[in-house]
């Protein structure tokens, strides 16, 4: 009988991988508190897990010499969106820095709460491939 990852991890895989996607960008935020004209960016937590879960509503073609949208480069940067910045600064920052850092702990809340599943659900299967031992 074959393991299903994807089943058995329920998508904390994918939730680890944007915990650390979004961490590493409010990181970047947090250090450019003080850099004159930076804007604050955050990442959409519903665009990133739809395409991570395969995007199920991809665009199809029709005809072969339509556009192939799925590999266009702005797929890049499509989750990051700016943020509005509630008291925008004199010299054009828009980091509010509270908001950063409490943003940070929660994602890094979050993020260890997916780990501590993963890593209960993988000592399992391993007991489980033990025999129970």
């Amino acid at each position: 009988m074959a393991i299903s990852f994807d089943s058995a991890f329920a998508g904390h895989d994918k939730f680890l991988k944007f915990r650390s996607d979004r961490a590493a960008v409010l990181a970047n935020n947090i250090a450019n508190a003080d850099t004159p004209n930076f804007k604050a960016r955050d990442i959409s937590f519903s665009s990133a897990m739809s395409r991570a879960q395969g995007d199920a509503l991809k665009m199809r073609s029709t005809n072969s010499k339509h556009f192939d949208l799925a590999s266009s480069s702005i797929r890049e940067d499509e989750d990051l969106s700016y943020r509005v910045a509630s008291q925008p600064s004199l010299d054009g920052n828009t980091v509010d820095l509270q908001r950063e850092q409490a943003e940070f702990a929660q994602n890094s809340l979050q993020f260890d709460t997916s780990f501590m599943f993963l890593d209960r659900k993988i000592s399992s299967m391993k007991k489980a491939l033990n025999g129970g031992s």
